[in-house]
């Protein structure tokens, strides 16, 4: 590679540094409206593609000449010294097909939308519960601890058959993974600690299978134990981490545009607003990574074999020739009415988030059932005080302090 990087591919403070805590990195942005496709320096020195405009990532995220197996000895890695055990134990977001197909379809069944509109009334019970379990007795709480984080977790819990009470451990564990500061030994210690609690739990749930994902993959016998172990590791921390860090980012989002809020109190129009937070926020603002199995001509420029890219799904969800328009705000406006269902905030091909239509369901009914029974909420500190999450892979906020 000859060119010279100019982006650094983990851009820390993420946010903050651009005085807007709700949209991409500055140096993701300021790249976007130079080249839909630059170069990017990786933490070890090494340079890859960075794919900023709409058409490109959606172009390398549906070609299987991209390849998303992190065994590939060019591929792109975020996390510096990880490249000799980060290939071990991966689950199927990690993986090309076949393999990522065989371990996607095991658990495809239990994310149709069919089946989670049939969890509805269970998802709007546990809402409930929350939020009056935070407003009974106080009139002030913090919305990530007492709100954000305990739906989700419950919820994919219920799904998973992973005991609640182990909520602080997983949550904990979480937190270490996800960080960009957290060493590559913690977070294999950490991978591999909950690798082993998730196999012990799957074994006895095999002695003794239940209604949920564990149960239904532990009793298979085309599956290794730690390939149970790794796909219900998948789906514990993605299916709580993001959710979590939308509801408490979109409440945040929501309360400094009140004039917005009005909109969830429609039912008909819940999902499309949800759909265009979802496109706003964006969480997974270290982008997608990719390495290119051969040649591939994107935009114009020859992306070599073995050459990695980032896909930036933030810029790509602002990109102004498909979400902007003279007739709508410019694409780093919120705006509860715009079309968004082209974004690519659960990724997009094969890859795409699995459990995208629990996420809706959960982002619809929690936000709009927070305001409808909470007007009068508010944030108790000035945003500059606001705790943001910028030292994560997926952004979101570490506390959110309000009252109502």
């Amino acid at each position: 590679m000859t060119s010279t990087p100019t982006v650094p591919a983990v851009p820390l403070p993420a946010r903050h540094s651009a005085g807007c805590p709700f949209g991409p990195p500055p140096a993701y942005t300021e790249a976007a409206a130079t080249a839909n496709l630059s170069r990017a320096e990786l933490p070890e020195g090494d340079s890859c593609w960075l794919a900023t405009g709409y058409t490109e990532v959606r172009a390398i995220l549906s070609d299987r000449r991209f390849s998303a197996d992190l065994r590939h000895p060019s591929f792109p890695l975020l996390v510096a010294g990880s490249r000799e055990r980060i290939g071990e134990n991966p689950n199927f977001l990690n993986l090309d097909d076949p393999e990522h197909a065989r371990l996607r379809r095991m658990v495809t069944g239990d994310f149709l939308v069919k089946r989670v509109e049939a969890m509805r009334p269970d998802i709007q019970r546990i809402v409930d519960e929350a939020l009056d379990g935070m407003t009974e007795g106080r009139a002030e709480a913090d919305l990530v601890a007492d709100f954000a984080l305990p739906v989700p977790s419950l919820v994919i819990c219920l799904l998973l058959g992973v005991p609640y009470e182990d909520h602080e451990y997983f949550q904990g564990n979480s937190r270490t993974l996800l960080s960009n500061t957290s060493t590559i030994e913690r977070r294999l210690e950490v991978r591999d600690e909950m690798l082993e609690y998730l196999e012990a739990l799957a074994a006895r749930k095999r002695e003794e299978p239940r209604d949920d994902i564990l149960s239904r993959l532990a009793v298979r016998d085309d599956l290794t134990p730690r390939e149970v172990a790794s796909t219900g590791f998948l789906l514990l921390v993605a299916g709580h981490e993001t959710t979590a860090n939308m509801i408490s980012l979109s409440t945040a989002l929501l309360l400094e545009r009140p004039e917005q809020i009005a909109r969830l109190a429609d039912p008909a129009a819940v999902p499309g607003a949800v759909e265009e937070l979802l496109r706003h926020l964006t969480i997974i603002h270290t982008g997608v990574l990719r390495v290119a199995l051969e040649d591939v001509e994107l935009g114009g420029t020859t992306v070599r074999a073995g050459e990695g890219v980032i896909a930036m799904l933030s810029t790509a969800n602002r990109d102004e020739a498909v979400f902007g328009g003279a007739d709508r705000l410019p694409t780093d406006e919120l705006d509860l009415d715009r079309d968004a269902r082209r974004h690519m905030a659960f990724g997009f091909g094969v890859h795409q988030c699995l459990g995208q239509p629990l996420a809706r369901a959960e982002l619809q009914i929690a936000l709009a059932t927070l305001f409808r029974r909470l007007p009068g909420l508010r944030l108790t500190v000035p945003r500059d005080e606001l705790a943001f999450r910028t030292d994560s892979f997926i952004y979101g906020m570490r506390s959110l302090p309000v009252a109502w």
